[in-house]
């Protein structure tokens, strides 16, 4: 399997595979770009790389510098998540495409925090991003230990905010172009601490809601919050998309 590590510069990139559907991976809350290999995730896809049928792109979270930081108010979390999210855009992106020769449209996949920078990257990004395949995601920045008053940038990085006031043309559009796909257990960890379960399900109602394509999917009660589910999951789901 081939394999590129980069430095992007602050953050690392590694790339896995040779040919196939590009997608962006984020890890788990405050996460490595070799998170991903080191949990197994990439060995539960493997045949789907070698077979050159997807190509993954995995990054580091910067979680720890905008929306882990505690010690800082929600409002300034979401202005240095900003910052994160032009690195994405604007560095590797275009790593991303140049590595595939194109203009190529590019998935994105995430677990736990991860599940948020997906899904937030097609709803914000859709140009971008077409597709986001969430698992075990909390969707709701407000509710993530935060404090202070929030305004204009929180807002605009929560998707359960600015989707619920979505409509006219761009809602038409998004409609048109995006596309999530939500799993998440009802084990262990699921609800408490996490919130992932009661999120998971409200941002699949929202969506639906505002006819946005979006299918939610709810494992068993013996599916916790945990890298085992995901690789599980990751290898029944992603061989639809590629």
């Amino acid at each position: 399997m081939r394999r590129d590590h980069v430095d992007l510069g602050p953050g690392d990139a590694i790339a896995y595979g040779h040919y196939g559907r590009a997608v962006l991976v984020f890890p788990s809350e405050q996460g490595r770009a070799w998170d991903f290999e080191n949990n197994g995730m990439v060995a539960a896809v493997a045949g789907l790389i070698d077979d050159g049928r997807v190509k993954l792109y995995c990054v580091d979270s910067g979680d720890a510098d905008s929306w882990s930081d505690r010690t800082l108010p929600t409002e300034e979390r979401a202005r240095r998540y900003g910052g994160y999210e032009r690195w994405i855009l604007d560095t590797v992106v275009p790593w991303i495409r140049a590595d595939c020769g194109g203009e190529v449209e590019i998935a994105t996949l995430g677990c736990s925090l991860g599940a948020y920078h997906a899904a937030n990257m097609v709803l914000r990004h859709a140009e971008t991003f077409p597709l986001a395949l969430g698992l075990s995601g909390n969707y709701d920045p407000a509710t993530w230990h935060g404090w202070g008053e929030l305004g204009d940038a929180t807002y605009f990085q929560n998707p359960m905010s600015y989707v619920t006031h979505l409509g006219g043309a761009h809602l038409d559009w998004l409609r048109s172009r995006a596309s999530l796909l939500l799993v998440v257990g009802q084990g262990a960890w699921e609800v408490d601490p996490t919130g992932s379960l009661p999120s998971t399900r409200a941002f699949a109602e929202l969506l639906t809601g505002k006819g946005i394509r979006c299918e939610l999917d709810v494992w068993g009660y013996d599916v916790p919050h945990d890298w085992p589910s995901w690789r599980r999951q990751l290898a029944h789901h992603l061989p639809r998309f590629c």
